[in-house]
């Protein structure tokens, strides 16, 4: 008996159908084992040894290898044939033999590049040992990254509260986006002019554009103005034509060559609007294996691969198919042979392309994500063995008789497609290409022009980075490898440290406050060529040039001490530097002459970055007299006068001021309290702006939370507020989201009735579709509640209030009656599988105070059913104060 392990169980089951029942596949689930997530697990002062930890899950799987090995004669490792997979198969191999599984046992490892039959069993002929130089390579990074993570990040933290963290390649992938940005914020946009000309010449007419005016050749700005602009474009009115000179070139254009992962990523987000995760998700699948005919095969080779050469198998399959389909002119005299751009040999695999090229996209059935990738996948493998393209670029130049002024038309002719006929390489941004076709034009012959524009243009600031144009900057930069660019990416995005814009990456405030500290204090550790030469260092590690832990330890010598030289800065010395690096950012030019710091309120105080426990804010000098404060960046259009605080009017009800404030959370209204009580207060809700508030909407704002009306199920109140997470109706402890603030106010209680019962037919699930319902029973003999048979994940259930009972194997959902629901009801809450029993119909008396209490409240949905349990039980004084407080983490963590 054999045991193989691998990572995934479609992996595994894949291969198991392969070997047959000689070998038991086993899956690891990726890693077993990992560094803990606390300081000390790497120990730089005991030569870098490290502390791995194995969950409790993966306990469970290593423990089914232990077992299948009890009967086994050879161990087969076969995980994935890079660096990962490597790591992968050296954590199985450590933990069994700490639990001495493997007396007297073959161990072999394996690799194949494809996950098909020929595949899989050609590489269990030849299997080797494993190779330890990748193994280092992954200790070597798996250390680095997480020195300068669990050392730099508590820096952070201390130095600037409401910072998430600071890895190594994320940290570097942010500054990118954050310099753009300020490249943006910089650039200067300059007038320029171009005049045209519809023009025929004996011909079809055509498009000239000017450029010789006065007999001189213009430049991008020589027509700066419009004055110029239209003395140009009467000389081309005036000027009687001919055509001076035809000139005609022929040339080619070769297709790209195939994928690698970051070339996949970035035109899967060309083509596709793909995420480099959802591209590498769904590549996983086409790897791992797809059902096709009742056989389980994998539609792709390895995902992960810096290589751009085929098989010579791969490549005699494409240039079949291209003769077959597309015909012998399609194919070259000679295979086309791409050489690896990898610095490192050992993990440059073979490029990504079908493992079988007569898999014709539209011959299979894939759900959308898989079907699409793969078709593009299919069609760039084909195009890369494909002939060139064949065109013919025309130049035509058109001179005034006085020579003074001159014209040129340009165009160019597909004379043979060749591999565009299946697939052209995106761009991340279009630049202007000569493609119109020009018709047949004589050299010598007058030329008449039919109409002549001028046109005003600005130059533009370098675009924002899109997912592709990041990961293809990273990769020129040698930032990072591209099988973690996904991952990184998906940091910057989970820590809010950017946001994503009609798909370009945008840096929110607390990303540029991390990116100016590490600029300020660790600007060596955020260069982009530091950050490249690691990873060159990494790679001689893994080609066995370089030893690991001197490699750590030259890196930890100046690191460390770095890091102690901060850690002893005071906190206001950080911040001054991050006030003069952020200036123009958070105390933008007033264009007035004045001191943009100068506080708006006290008129004395200097505003500065300060810092609290949510996050960096902007506050004066002379707090606690002064208490201006505001968020850390500006909206467009708001100015100083907007940020500081405003009297709206009296409250006619009250004869109290209504105030408008700005805090550090943001804007807000403030009804002024009487001596002792507290003041009334609302936020401002996504989309209104200070600058459009009036009394009005403010008294609006403070009334909330407000009676929409009694549910006609129980007659218990619903109420419409702001919460956390918006706006929100509730009734009876369940909340249910509005669209639009606005919704609060206007909500009526058929609406709100509506809601509700889509909210808790999702089973406060809001992303999931409400559960189908089979049958409507009637309601429940004790409360009256609907009894309900709905169709769910796992077959057809009934549903009462919070209790799910499944309706018995066999039975017919529709024949059922209310009476066998109730009992299969009962039997289900015996068993402690319902939520809540059946309430009593006496429980509406306790509703006016819970409606009370949730009305003054008006927090979130989340937070408000732990408070309400907290008070049902009234002995437990303990537990009922531990409560909210838990509500309260959860939501700040």
């Amino acid at each position: 008996m054999n045991v193989v392990v691998v990572e995934s169980p479609a992996k595994a089951k894949t291969i198991n159908k392969y070997l047959g029942s000689d070998y038991t596949v086993l899956a690891s689930y990726g890693h077993i084992r990992d560094l803990p997530s606390k300081d000390g697990s790497v120990e730089p002062d005991n030569d870098f040894a490290m502390s791995w930890e194995v969950d409790a899950k993966s306990s469970k799987r290593v423990s089914d290898i232990v077992d299948a090995l009890k009967k086994a004669d050879r161990l087969i490792l076969a995980t994935d044939p890079d660096r990962e997979g490597e790591a992968i198969s050296w954590h199985v191999l450590e933990v069994l033999n700490k639990k001495k599984a493997l007396k007297d046992k073959q161990i072999q490892r394996v690799t194949f590049n494809a996950i098909t039959k020929a595949a899989v069993t050609e590489a269990m002929k030849a299997p080797r040992d494993l190779d330890m130089e990748l193994v280092e390579a992954y200790l070597a990074r798996r250390a680095l990254d997480y020195l300068v993570g669990f050392t730099l990040s508590p820096v952070l933290w201390r130095k600037l509260p409401g910072s998430r963290s600071a890895g190594r390649v994320q940290s570097v992938a942010l500054r990118l986006v954050v310099d753009r940005e300020i490249e943006i914020e910089r650039f200067k946009t300059q007038e320029y002019w171009t005049v045209d000309a519809d023009v025929s010449a004996g011909s079809d007419p055509f498009l000239a554009r000017l450029v010789k005016h006065d007999g001189k050749k213009l430049t991008k700005f020589d027509l700066g103005n419009e004055a110029s602009a239209l003395a140009a474009k009467a000389a081309v009115q005036s000027a009687a034509f001919k055509v001076e000179a035809v000139e005609k070139k022929p040339g080619k254009r070769s297709p790209a060559p195939p994928f690698t992962t970051s070339t996949l990523q970035q035109e899967a987000a060309r083509k596709l609007g793909f995420s480099a995760q959802r591209t590498m998700q769904a590549a996983q699948k086409l790897y791992e294996g797809i059902d096709i005919g009742g056989e389980t095969v994998g539609l792709i080779t390895y995902m992960r691969t810096d290589g751009v050469s085929i098989a010579p198998e791969g490549i005699a399959d494409a240039r079949e198919v291209i003769g077959n389909v597309y015909g012998k002119d399609y194919v070259p005299d000679a295979p086309r042979i791409y050489k690896s751009k990898a610095k490192n040999a050992q993990e440059a695999h073979e490029a990504i392309r079908p493992t079988s090229m007569r898999r014709n996209p539209g011959s299979l059935r894939l759900d959308p994500d898989l079907g699409r990738l793969y078709e593009l996948i299919w069609k760039r493998t084909i195009a890369s063995q494909m002939e060139s393209a064949r065109i013919e670029r025309t130049t035509v130049d058109l001179e005034s008789h006085d020579g003074r002024t001159g014209l040129r038309a340009t165009g160019q002719v597909v004379l043979f497609p060749g591999y565009l006929a299946v697939y052209e390489e995106g761009r991340d941004d279009e630049e202007g290409e000569d493609s119109a076709r020009l018709p047949a034009i004589v050299e010598g012959a007058a030329a008449k022009v039919i109409e002549t524009r001028a046109d005003q243009h600005f130059t533009e600031p370098p675009p924002r980075y899109s997912e592709a144009s990041l990961v293809k900057k990273m990769e020129e930069l040698g930032i990072g490898r591209p099988s973690t660019y996904a991952s990184v990416l998906g940091v910057l995005r989970d820590r809010e440290y950017v946001r994503m814009e009609k798909q370009r990456f945008i840096p929110e405030d607390k990303g540029r406050l991390v990116t100016a500290f590490l600029e300020q204090f660790f600007r060596r550790y955020v260069e982009y060529d530091f950050t490249a030469a690691l990873e060159e260092r990494l790679d001689l590690v893994s080609d066995g040039q370089l030893d690991w832990k001197e490699f750590l330890r030259e890196f930890w010598k100046d690191f460390h001490a770095a890091v102690g030289e901060i850690a002893e800065l005071r906190t206001t010395n950080v911040l001054d530097a991050l006030n003069d690096a952020l200036g123009p950012h958070i105390f933008p030019d007033k264009g007035d002459g004045s001191n943009p710091r100068l506080c708006p309120t006290c008129g004395s105080g200097m505003l500065s970055l300060k810092t609290g426990k949510f996050g960096a804010f902007i506050g004066c000098s002379n707090y606690p007299e002064c208490r201006y404060t505001r968020q850390l960046g500006v909206a467009e259009g708001d100015g100083e006068a907007e940020s500081a605080d405003k009297e709206l009017g009296i409250n006619p009800a009250t004869g109290r001021a209504v105030w408008l404030k700005n805090g550090r959370f943001g804007p807000y209204v403030e009804e002024v309290a009487a001596e002792g009580e507290k003041p009334k207060r609302s936020s401002l809700p996504k989309g209104w702006t200070p600058a459009a508030l009036d009394l009005e909407k403010a008294l609006r704002l403070l009334s909330l939370p407000r009676e929409v009306g009694m549910h006609p199920d129980d007659g218990k109140p619903i109420t419409a507020g702001l919460g956390r997470f918006g706006p929100f109706v509730l009734h009876d402890g369940t909340y249910a989201n509005l669209e639009n603030a606005d919704e609060v106010f206007d909500v009526g209680l058929n609406r709100a009735v509506a809601i509700l019962a889509d909210k808790r037919a999702g089973g406060g699930r809001p992303q999931r579709a409400a559960a189908a319902a089979l049958a409507e029973l009637g309601n429940h003999p004790e409360d009256g509640k609907p009894v309900r048979v709905l169709s769910g994940r796992f077959g057809p259930y009934i549903k009462h209030g919070d209790t799910n009972a499944n309706v018995p194997k066999g039975a017919d959902p529709a024949a059922l009656t209310l009476a066998e629901a109730v009992t299969l009801l009962a039997e289900r809450v015996a068993k402690g599988g319902g939520k809540k029993p059946a309430k009593k119909a006496a429980a509406p008396k306790k509703a006016p105070a819970k409606a009370k209490a949730a009305k003054a409240d008006g927090e979130a949905a989340e937070a408000k059913p732990k408070k309400a349990a907290a008070k049902t039980t009234a002995a437990k004084k303990p537990a009922a104060k531990k409560a909210p407080a838990k509500a309260k983490a959860k939501t700040e963590a």
